[in-house]
């Protein structure tokens, strides 16, 4: 009995050590004077840590809830790593008040229940498609193996398993026989009042009277033969018919005789050189180029507007121009000054100019709906391209390979690439929604890029009519001139909102916002823009006569120039004369400055 109450006493005196607020029960007696003195009894320690009972009956009682709780269907994520027992588990629980099948809602991906992928090819599904729909059967590609049919099985063994896309030779040659029966019952009228000989009627299946009385299921009643024609109906049939020739003879461009005329002293020199052949000793005297300050030689010939203005390749002896009196014409930059030869072949303006590689060559472009191909020293014209529209730009291949491909923009919306040996158009790029303006070649002349009326740019792989790039926005406006810098990597387009702006070549062709030129007014002339040939400085032409330069790192105005009474249209940087530049404009005049 002590040893209980020691026991009781320890326990009390433990509890009263860990908890000092603690009183023993109301029930308990209060110590009598003669028991035992208190015994003290030292607290005991334990090493290991204080666990909450509460917390880990909880976490075990989730760990076994995870475990055996199903997974839910409609969810997304799990939240811990289930078992392949869990995955693959039957669904729990009722189904769905208003699943008809039986499928919970959360395995739905249709309205009607659970599609399945299935990789069909799209002639197969068609196959089976029809022949469902027309004989009530079709292959299940998902069933497994011995009831591979959906649909009316009945009407499956009484076909034999045909598709709309396999008829057997029997059952061809029974329709073959059913359509000819129609023939014959249809055309009673036909057979008694259209001359058929005795012999077809009699055999009326035969392929004659078949050819002859066959009708289309679109035909109508024949009433009777067609009223004849009044004299007014016809007058207009007459008139409407020889205007049809006309606009059919009137395709091809205008024929113009070709004629030249050479003004020069003569055509070779002493040495048997041609007038044509460039100074031995030409060479540029240094990389930097300068920007011109004066007017140093003015060319007149032209009784109209000058549209185009292109210095001899490399060399730049002689510049060629392309005059709205329909005569383009070749004039000396180095010696005399002179107009060398003039060229006349187009029966209206010309349009554009552009030389072959080496010079000996060159394209013209006229309102007379006339590509030439003329030769330069000679004046004679080599060939003649045209497809009935106006073309606005044309262009050689620069390859050395390709000098016999021709690209000619045309105000049809239409690309238009002839090879000039056979005189045959071997491609047509058909994108544009306007009359195309300019072609311009980038990316070492594997693609080029045009522009257009529509107010887009396109990139087009050589020789591929398909457009690899589309650049269109709504802040956009028409660029009637494009000219690739030095180091083939922008391009500079000219906007009729009175702005140059600069594109990419790379892959992206990105409109590069740092780089904007303005200042000048173009809107409404389709004023030419052009490099210095060190890439230093952007020039245009405007529609107040001006010429202006900007620099091209600091996009600001260098300097302008009063060039021309009108517009100055044109302007080229001399590709040796550092400090040298030529402008041509609508007041028929050609200048040089230096």
């Amino acid at each position: 009995m002590d040893l209980l109450k020691q026991f009781y006493k320890g326990d009390a005196d433990d509890e009263f050590d860990r908890n000092p607020n603690f009183t023993t029960s109301d029930h308990s007696s209060p110590p009598s004077p003669d028991s035992s003195p208190p015994r003290i009894s030292l607290p005991s320690k334990s090493s290991a840590p204080k666990v909450d009972d509460t917390m880990l009956a909880l976490t075990v009682a989730n760990s076994n809830r995870a475990l055996t709780k199903p997974l839910d269907p409609s969810h997304h994520v799990v939240a811990f790593n289930p078992t392949y027992d869990q995955l693959w588990a039957p669904i729990y629980g009722p189904a769905h008040p208003y699943a008809k099948d039986g499928i919970a809602q959360g395995m739905r991906n249709h309205k009607l229940g659970f599609v399945e992928n299935a990789a069909i090819e799209p002639f197969i599904f068609d196959e089976q498609y029809n022949t469902f729909h027309k004989y009530g059967y079709a292959a299940d590609p998902s069933a497994s193996a011995g009831n591979n049919y959906v649909g009316d099985l009945d009407a499956l063994k009484q076909n034999d398993a045909i598709s709309v896309y396999n008829i057997p030779q029997h059952e061809q040659k029974k329709r073959k026989l059913e359509k000819k029966k129609e023939a014959t019952e249809g055309d009673e009228n036909a057979v008694g009042g259209d001359g058929v000989d005795s012999e077809e009627v009699e055999n009326p299946a035969s392929e004659v009277w078949l050819l002859r009385n066959r009708k289309s299921p679109w035909a109508g009643k024949k009433e009777g033969l067609q009223a004849e024609l009044t004299e007014e109906q016809k007058k207009y049939a007459e008139e409407y018919a020889k205007k049809k020739g006309e606009q059919k003879n009137g395709e091809k461009g205008e024929v113009v005789a070709d004629k030249t005329t050479f003004h020069g002293k003569e055509e070779k020199d002493f040495q048997g050189r041609s007038w044509i052949a460039h100074p031995k000793d030409a060479k540029a005297t240094n990389d930097h180029c300068y920007i011109p300050k004066r007017l140093v030689h003015t060319w007149s010939g032209h009784t109209k507007g000058v549209s185009a203005i292109r210095f001899f390749p490399k060399h730049g002896h002689l510049i060629l121009s392309a005059g709205m009196d329909s005569k383009v014409k070749i004039w000396d930059v180095c010696n005399s000054g002179k107009c060398m030869r003039t060229y006349m072949g187009h029966g209206k303006a010309v349009r554009d100019i552009s030389f072959c590689k080496d010079g000996s060559k060159f394209l013209s472009a006229g309102y007379d709906k006339n590509i030439k191909y003329w030769d330069t020293e000679t004046g004679q014209v080599i060939s003649t391209f045209s497809t009935g529209k106006i073309p606005y730009v044309v262009k050689l291949n620069p390859d050395e390979d390709k000098q016999n491909i021709l690209l000619a923009g045309m105000s049809d919306k239409k690309i238009v690439q002839w090879d000039m040996n056979s005189g045959q158009i071997t491609q047509e790029y058909d994108q544009h929604l306007g009359a195309v303006n300019t072609i311009t070649f980038v990316d070492n002349n594997r693609r080029f890029v045009t522009s257009s009326d529509d107010k887009s740019l396109r990139v087009w792989e050589f020789g591929i009519p398909v457009v690899i790039k589309y650049i269109s926005e709504p802040h956009m406006h028409s660029m009637p001139s494009i000219s690739l810098h030095p180091n083939t990597n922008w391009l500079a387009a000219q906007s009729l909102d009175n702005q140059i702006l600069i594109y990419s070549t790379r892959e992206r062709f990105q409109l590069n916002k740092k780089k904007r030129f303005a200042g000048h007014i173009a809107a409404g002339y389709a004023c030419q823009v052009n490099f210095s040939p060190d890439g230093r400085f952007v020039m245009s032409g405007d529609g107040e006569g001006k010429c202006w330069f900007w620099d091209w790192k600091s996009c600001k105005v260098f300097r302008t120039l009063k060039c021309h009474e009108g517009v100055c249209i044109g302007c080229e940087w001399h590709p040796l004369e550092q400090s040298k530049v030529a402008t041509c404009g609508w007041d028929g005049l050609i200048k040089y400055w230096d």
